[in-house]
């Protein structure tokens, strides 16, 4: 059984993103073949079972494995039904105290079987606030509103409102095929062709939301905290509750536990009141005082366990929703303490207080990696310091946005500020003290900021021991960018010109060096591909550096070697920064650049400089080749030409000016070009090396490509050239001259190469994106920057294939537009006070959106009008704070400046001048662009029904704007084994060996939980992939199981709407029809369409996808004339997008003929049959399997009209008294229905027999082998050489372009 992935381009987004591809020169370090199976079961340790006993209920079992940590069973306790109510315990083995913090197997005597006794402790006053915090939790466990408000990485999820529950379970009840009738008429705007777009159904209503309620109020009391005398009793807090049957009780909490006590809210008394029950747990005393509660509480909890854990647990990094229902606000005790708390105390595991980010970020790099277990424990410290870090930032940089935060330095004006709040230092985006001047002033200060995160990714991705990076976080909120960093120890104590010991202050004045930091940046230098170079300071003497000069090495307090301003890490993009006296290559001023760019701080991006190295690497593998295969030629004095054409002369090809587009031909055949070029490597290899004219040969080839080394192929970049500011010695300065060539050059791949390719790739639907994210990732992937999107769009406009690329064009226009919109919309928060946050913001969604031609802003003041301040504000000064310059923006002029921004930033020209234009001109969705403005700036609009297109009135009200969130940008630190493993799994699936590959993703999946924890995008990747394994492999419980995991997930950590998700819930609902759950299926196909027609509208690929899925599914169940829509809807799409003669569009045509079948109007049918039949004859030939199948089909149809037609005949001759045989319309079975749902979704099972199966392994294990042997000599010779690997991350099956030559290869294209 083999499958392929015909893996829709928007499942790569995230992971994509996530993992850059390998550089050259990483390998070494890598954990490679040392992973042997031994060391992967150190993690899996047996598991055991123990037996607990608590206090008031039956002892139970549970199963615990000996690295877990003692704390991790008070955790489990603490979750569980029954025992969930108690925080402050202690775990005892034969009256023997357990360690919090130690591991199960270090502790003496405990064994399968042993008893644990749950011992209740004294309370101290953090304990006992984290008792009341945890009983809060327990209360709010199904409240939505924490996700809703974006705190403490909880998010959406509303797969189980659409599957009823657990699948699993369900699947079981469900078993009698559920044939009993289901209503499968999806709601209206589901159809297609349908013209409304609604917004509600997005957040359907959660049953579980409606909340029970078991008290009234929680809250601390105000005679908090206990007076000196009654603390010396042992009263350590107070609590005001009232049930819900409004009895007011007052409760102390004591080291005993808690009572309640005599206080009312004026009078206070603290002797204890009757009935006088001390009680352990809170929730207990409340079970005692209130039936309601004791009620309401067992059913909140069984609840509460039922819920899928995915549903629960948090995110690693917060996810915010865009759109949120109408939410009461109730009294929440422990929420407003958090809000006045910097809430670093009694939380925080750490004694002492605050976390030392830096020293916790440091250490954690520090941890030991020789093995992996060692490497693990590493690598999930790092991700955890991480996300805590970033949670802790972006907290922080909101606080000093909102003004909560005192600055350090008070007395200057307030974009000059700097903060410290929790050992973390922010700054702001603006370029203060003039340092950016010739840079682009706030502009360049705005980008350099996420160009330094980007450095800071990079070497922290290198990995090199002993060299340190800041933790960097970048917050866009409310219109301003803060920069959070952690803080190098002794920074604040010294002046900076003291500390810099490498690297310059001033932009390359005066530059200093250090021969550690040389050393140390030396090693980053091969995976980054920076030259090592030297410059003139000041005083005109040489230093050497090796990394830009805006680099800065200083040596903290605690000896560490920090480098910080990383903006600079890759060489500049000449595309947008004109220098005079340079001239690009003609492809470069073909497309009308160098353009002048706001600022001078464009670089390329990592993605690009590899793709560039990879690109020369196979040219210089060519040149080498061809020049020695011709001397081979010459020495034997044969003629003969090789076989790919004949090579030209040696002399001439060197000299070559290599454009890129000496390669551009040969990316389309990349596979085979590969090989080839594998081949010629070999020749290259065997050939002895010492000839001094092989010699010659690689030393021209590296002279033409570029190579720094006359030796072996190795391009480096240096990061200085063009910067304005920095000398170069006389010494240098072919070096330089070489240098910038090398810039032009990838400034022309950039144009010549990677933009075509993505056009080509979409245009194939290789890459298929779904949003303006999608597209974002697809072009970055690829090193194209966001500021070349008018340059795409231009491509596609040109593009012969426009139609097949409609989809990209309205993407790419809809990004351009909210793209430009958000760069207005920054400079207009930044005028907005504080009390005019929501009237400003709907009133700019309003001239952005809304078709009421002249909307009124409402000033703040409206809701209190003292008559005092009435006086004063009619001689206010202008321009005083009193700031409502927003106020008078139009619908017309925001337009002209959005027209206006996409000319000047992307270059490219909008024809339009109003929404309704825009809309109408380019076929874009209203919805569709609020979706992309408030996800690009953090709004959060209320869950309802926007008439946008109304003229009478404006579509929001400043009631409609809900919350504006942060838009956090961080490191996201790897998991490297587990990615290894991933892949390696994938590359066995791929060779046919599901098996192995299955277990291979096993265990990667076990590493990433160990390393992420439960949540993360790749852990989606992980389960997506298994599920999809497993369904081949026919076990298809399991495979739902681990598909409504990857759908969960999907929601959680993506988004509800995230076009990744979409992918989820179809390969659900493919699961859910192999179960016979059928209406599970549908419902989870509807989600899907609706979420599409939000996100995009009608009329993309992915949607012919989807509504072949919805019809063949309503085929299924006997919805014929239902059926028909969407199939022929999805005909029309893929006619559109994959041309009339498509396979695909073959495929189609038959699915329809087969629903006209069933409900024998055969004409329709043959019609369909007929035109699949010459799309295959003419692709495929007479002879293959496909067009046989369909003349045979065709055959069928003809008998099956012509029987009908007789029967017809015999009716109009004898009258009613026909005798007239029945006719036979069956039904199509489950099984042909489901056969058509796994080839329309590129699933393929193969019949083959075991032999087959054993020769096609031998086949593939060989080829195999000569690869990796090939590879191996290749590595030998080339020391320097840059491996290209496959590029992106943990990606579906089979979604690698290249499909293999060989007949007998196993991953086929369905």
């Amino acid at each position: 059984m083999l499958l392929n992935g015909d893996c829709p381009e928007s499942l790569k987004k995230e992971e994509g993103a996530a993992n850059p591809p390998k550089e050259n020169g990483l390998d070494e370090g890598e954990p490679g073949d040392e992973t042997t199976g031994q060391e992967v079961i150190v993690i899996q340790d047996t598991g055991f079972s123990v037996k607990i006993l608590a206090p008031g209920i039956e002892p139970f079992s549970l199963q615990v494995s000996p690295q877990e940590m003692v704390q991790e069973i008070h955790q489990v306790l603490m979750d569980r039904e029954d025992t969930c109510h108690r925080t402050c315990f202690s775990l005892h083995l034969d009256s023997n105290m357990l360690d919090h913090f130690s591991e199960l197997r270090s502790v003496e005597g405990l064994q399968e079987g042993s008893v644990l006794r749950v011992v209740e402790e004294p309370y101290t006053v953090r304990e006992a606030r984290i008792h009341v915090r945890h009983v809060r939790d327990l209360l709010k466990s199904l409240d939505p509103s924490d996700a809703f408000n974006g705190v403490d990485c909880n998010s959406l999820s509303f797969l189980s409102v659409f599957t009823d529950g657990d699948l699993g379970d369900s699947g079981k009840r469900k078993k009698g095929l559920e044939m009993d009738p289901i209503d499968c008429t999806p709601p209206e705007y589901i159809l297609p062709g349908s013209r409304e777009r609604p917004l509600c159904p997005l957040q359907p209503q959660n049953r579980d939301w409606k909340p029970l309620q078991c008290l009234k109020v929680l809250t601390m009391s105000g005679w908090n905290p206990p007076p000196g005398n009654r603390k010396m009793h042992g009263d350590l807090m107070y609590l005001f509750v009232i049930t819900a049957e409004d009895r007011q009780v007052s409760i102390t909490a004591s080291t005993r536990g808690f009572y309640l006590n005599q206080s009312t809210a004026y009078h206070f008394n603290p002797k204890p009141a009757s009935p006088r029950f001390l009680s352990h747990s809170l929730v207990e005393l409340l079970n005692q005082i209130s039936p309601t509660f004791k009620k309401n509480f067992a059913v909140l909890q069984k609840k509460r366990v039922q819920r899928h854990p995915f549903e629960r647990i948090a995110t690693p990094f917060q996810v915010y929703s865009w759109t949120a229902p109408q939410a009461e606000h109730a009294i929440d005790c422990v929420r407003a303490e958090d809000a006045y708390t910097s809430r670093l105390g009694y939380e925080e595991h750490i004694p002492g207080q605050t976390r030392d980010w830096n020293e916790e970020l440091q250490t954690t790099r520090e941890l030991p990696r020789k093995n992996l277990p060692e490497r693990l424990l590493r690598e999930r410290a790092i991700f955890k310091v991480h996300s805590d870090f970033t949670a802790a930032a972006t907290r922080g940089a909101m606080a000093v946005i909102d003004g909560n935060v005192m600055a350090i330095n008070p007395s200057e004006e307030t974009k000059m500020q700097m903060f410290i709040w929790n050992n973390i230092f922010f700054s702001l985006g603006f370029d203060v003290r003039d340092h950016y001047k010739d840079f682009g002033g706030d502009v360049a200060a705005y980008v350099a900021p996420t160009n330094d995160l980007n450095g800071v990714r990079t070497y922290n991705a290198v990995d090199v021991e002993g060299l340190y990076t800041l933790g960097t976080v970048v917050v866009d909120y409310r219109g301003y960018r803060v920069t959070a960093q952690s803080i190098i120890p002794g920074i604040l104590e010294r002046d900076q010109e003291q500390s810099v010991i490498y690297g310059s202050i001033d932009f390359g004045k005066t530059v200093v060096t250090h021969p550690r930091y040389l050393e140390l940046l030396e090693r980053t230098s091969r995976p980054l591909k920076i030259l090592r170079h030297r410059v003139l300071n000041d005083r005109d003497e040489e230093v050497e550096l090796c990394s830009s000069v805006e680099c800065k090495g200083i040596i903290g307090n605690d000896g560490r070697h920090y480098i910080l301003d990383l903006l600079r890490t890759f060489p500049p993009d000449l595309n947008f920064l004109p220098v005079p006296g340079e001239e690009l290559p003609e492809e470069c001023a073909r497309a009308g650049f160098p353009r002048t760019h706001r600022h001078k701080l464009c670089c390329l991006r990592q993605e690009l400089v590899d793709a560039f190295v990879e690109h020369r690497y196979l040219l210089f593998m060519k040149l080498a080749a061809l020049q020695l295969m011709q001397q081979k030629a010459n020495k034997v004095e044969t003629s003969t030409s090789l076989e790919n054409g004949s090579p030209p002369s040696p002399e001439s090809k060197p000299e070559d000016p290599l454009g890129p587009e000496a390669g551009s031909e040969e990316e389309g055949s990349s596979a085979s070009g590969l090989a080839k070029v594998k081949e010629l490597a070999e020749t290259i290899a065997s050939d002895d090396s010492t000839d001094p004219r092989s010699r010659e040969v690689i030393r021209n080839a590296c002279k033409a490509v570029g190579s720094i080394s006359s030796t072996a192929f190795d391009i480096r970049f240096n990061p200085d050239i063009f910067s304005p500011g920095v000398r170069f010695p006389e010494s240098c300065q072919d070096e330089v001259r070489d240098q910038k060539q090398l810039l032009k050059d990838a400034a022309a791949f950039l144009l010549s190469c990677q933009i075509p390719g993505l056009v080509k790739d979409c245009a194939e639907h290789a890459v298929l994106p779904v949003d303006g994210a999608t597209l974002a990732e697809a072009m970055r992937q690829r090193g194209i920057n966001m500021r070349y999107l008018g340059k795409v769009l231009d491509l596609v406009l040109r593009s012969p294939a426009r139609d097949q690329l409609d989809h990209v064009h309205k993407i790419g226009i809809g990004e351009l537009i909210t793209r430009s919109a958000k760069h207005i919309f920054k400079t207009y928060l930044q005028g907005v006070e504080l009390s005019g946050l929501s009237a400003a913001i709907s009133h700019f969604l309003n001239c952005f959106l809304s078709s009421y031609p002249n909307p009124v802003a409402h000033l703040p003041a409206d809701e209190l009008l003292s008559k005092k301040r009435n006086k004063r504000r009619k001689n206010r000064p202008p321009g005083a704070p009193d700031n409502t310059a927003w106020a008078v923006m139009t619908p017309q002029e925001l337009w002209k400046n959005i027209c206006q921004e996409a000319k000047n930033y992307f270059d490219f020209s909008l024809e339009c001048d109003s929404v309704d234009q825009a809309v109408e001109t380019y076929g874009l969705q209203k919805i569709t662009l609020l979706r992309e403005i408030s996800l690009k700036t953090g709004i959060q609009i209320l869950l309802k029904e926007y008439s946008f297109d109304s003229r009478h009135k404006p579509a929001f009200t400043e009631e409609d704007v809900l919350n504006i969130f942060p838009v956090v940008k961080h490191v996201n630190p790897k998991a490297s084994d587990a990615f290894h493993f991933f892949q390696s799994g994938q590359a066995k699936v791929q060779q046919g060996f599901l098996k192995e590959g299955c277990e291979l993703i096993n265990e990667a999946l076990n590493l990433f939980n160990n390393v992420y924890g439960a949540m993360h995008v790749e852990i989606c990747a992980c389960l997506r992939l298994l599920a999809r394994l497993h369904y081949i492999m026919g076990d298809y419980a399991e495979a739902l199981s681990n598909q409504q995991k990857a759908v969960l997930m999907s929601e959680r950590v993506m988004g509800i709407e995230h076009p990744n998700t979409i992918q989820e819930y179809m390969h659900l609902a493919l699961y859910c029809f192999a179960s016979s759950q059928l209406s599970t299926a549908l419902s989870l196909l509807y989600r899907a369409r609706y979420l599409m027609l939000l996100v995009f509208g009608e009329d993309h690929p992915e949607m012919a996808l989807l509504d072949n899925n919805i019809g063949l599914v309503l085929h299924g169940v006997m919805e014929y004339d239902l059926s028909l829509r969407f199939l022929e809807n999805a005909l029309a799409v893929s006619t559109k997008y994959h041309g009339p003669k498509a396979l695909k569009v073959a495929l189609s045509h038959h699915l329809v003929a087969r629903v006209y079948e069933s409900k024998a109007e055969f004409r329709s049918a043959l019609q369909h049959e007929k035109e699949g039949y010459t799309i295959y004859k003419t692709q495929l030939g007479e002879d293959h399997e496909k067009t046989k199948e369909s003349s045979e089909y065709l055959k069928c149809l003809t008998q099956q009209a012509v029987a009908l037609q007789r029967t017809m005949n015999e009716i109009y001759r004898n009258g009613s008294s026909a005798n007239i045989p029945p006719l036979k319309f069956t039904a199509p079975s489950m099984a042909s229905v489901l056969e058509q749902l796994n080839v329309i979704n590129g699933i393929l099972f193969i019949p083959l027999s075991q032999k087959d199966l054993e020769n096609l392994k031998a086949e593939v294990a060989r080829r195999h082998q000569l690869q990796e042997a090939s590879k191996n000599r290749d590595k030998a010779e080339e020391p320097t050489a840059t491996e290209p690997e496959p590029a992106g991350a943990p990606e579906d099956l089979g979604s690698q372009p290249q499909a293999p030559k060989d007949p007998s290869s196993p991953s086929l294209q369905g």
